[in-house]
């Protein structure tokens, strides 16, 4: 992991980043394809917070998510598994 990180402070240009990280939600979105299921538990995390829910419908980018008994499209690379 390191090694990752220093290879990615070699970067130079901001368009370099910017492609690198829509990668790293495509890989986040494959990943969580495979992992989540209709009726999972789940946390949707934002920049200051978590907030609890149940996914209910999966499409291909997004989850439809019950959170306090509202239903919202979540992104699949802002959802997280909970324990």
């Amino acid at each position: 992991m390191l090694n990752i990180k220093n290879e990615i402070r070699k970067l130079d240009s901001l368009s370099e980043l910017n492609e690198l990280s829509a990668f790293i939600n495509d890989c986040k979105v494959m990943l969580g394809r495979m992992s989540f299921s209709v009726g999972d538990k789940v946390y949707v995390v934002q920049k200051t917070k978590k907030t609890e829910g149940r996914i209910t419908k999966i499409n291909k980018v997004k989850c439809v998510v019950d959170m306090r008994g509202r239903l919202y499209n979540v992104p699949m690379s802002m959802l997280e598994m909970r324990k």
